[in-house]
Parts: structure tokens; C-alpha cells; sequence
């Protein structure tokens, strides 16, 4: 089924879900492997990023990740920059919610994020950034599909050093092989 697997499902984000989002916005450990800006964040300035960024883009589709079980929400996933003519966009993913890390749970969410991308909205390109020290997330990746397309050098100063941002990209082709094959085992 659509934005559904065995363990999590997809609805869309809605207002209600700013002060979530924005415990994980605040969590130093979230935000660290994902976030190229780390601060401490006003619940106002949370609400006005979700209202424009998040809620207010016309060229993006963003969803949290609801644990069946629990029915908690554990995370957010988007495509960006929705290129509807090029048949491309960018993706993201976040478990916010650290009990669910290591767990399958982020592979499980970007295979579904993938399904609708790739079955549905007939893309034929998505593509992510990643930073080169998330090693675990760089590691999902390629087990689902995706290809290092580039290196942006000494993108990112964290911690007191330069790191690279890698791009990657999948292919539409690339991924049909791989639809639903491993979905809920590996890291994530």
C-alpha cells in the first residue's frame, strides 16, 4: 500500500506537529549528522520554518514517519525541489526520535519515500546530500541504490573541522531491482 510498509506509514505534516519537530530541531544529536546550522531554536522560529519551508513550498511533499505499533511519530521525510518537467527532486530523512535509530527504520521510510517518487509520481531522478563523517547513513544509501555523484570539499566546519558534503543520486532504473527487497533490515 501507498506510504505504508509493515512497521511505519506516512501522513501528511500539519501545524500540529511543530513542537515534535521541534524537540528533534533542538536535539544537538539529531540535528548533527543532518543539519548544516546548529542553534538553539524559538518554538516561534520552528513554527515560522515549518509554515514556510516545510508547509509553504510548492515544489516540496513532506510526510512523518508514524511507528504502527506505537502510533508515534518518529521522524520526517520530504522531497524538495520537485523538478516536475526534469522528473526530479531531492529527498530527505530524519528519525528524529533516537529509540528508532539503528533499527531499519530510516531504510524502511526512504524506500517508501522512493516507491512514491519513482511509482507514482513517475520521477526519474532523486538525489540527497550527505555528510562524509555519516558513515551509517552513507552506507543505507548505496544499499538501497543510490551512487556518489560528487564531493563538495570542506563544505561543512563541525566540531572544530572541515568536512566534505557528499551528493548522491539514484536513477529510476537503478531502483526497481531493489523495490521492497530488504525493506526493515539494515541501519536506519
Amino acid at each position: 500500500m501507498l506510504f505504508e510498509s509493515s512497521r511505519i506509514y506516512f501522513r501528511k505534516m500539519t501545524e500540529e506537529d511543530v513542537p515534535i519537530y521541534h524537540k528533534w530541531r533542538n536535539e544537538l544529536e539529531v540535528m548533527r549528522t543532518t543539519s548544516s546550522y546548529l542553534d538553539v531554536y524559538t518554538l516561534a522560529e520552528t513554527q515560522a520554518f515549518v509554515e514556510q519551508v516545510i508547509l509553504g513550498s510548492g515544489t516540496s511533499k513532506s510526510y512523518m514517519i508514524i511507528e504502527k505499533q506505537t502510533q508515534a511519530p518518529i521522524g520526517i521525510t520530504s522531497l524538495v525541489q520537485i523538478d516536475r518537467k526534469n522528473r526530479n527532486a531531492e529527498c530527505i530523512i530524519d528519525i528524529g526520535d533516537k529509540d528508532y535509530w539503528g533499527k531499519g527504520y530510516g531504510t524502511e521510510a526512504l524506500s517508501l519515500l522512493l516507491d512514491y517518487a519513482f511509482f507514482e509520481m513517475n520521477l526519474h531522478r532523486v538525489s540527497l546530500q550527505v555528510f562524509a563523517f555519516n558513515l551509517k547513513a552513507i552506507s543505507m544509501y548505496k544499499k538501497i541504490g543510490f551512487k556518489q555523484e560528487g564531493i563538495l570539499r570542506e563544505f561543512l566546519f563541525r566540531e572544530g573541522a572541515w568536512h566534505d558534503l557528499i551528493q548522491m543520486g539514484i536513477l529510476k532504473h537503478e531502483y526497481n531491482g531493489k523495490k521492497l527487497n530488504d525493506r526493515g533490515s539494515g541501519v536506519g
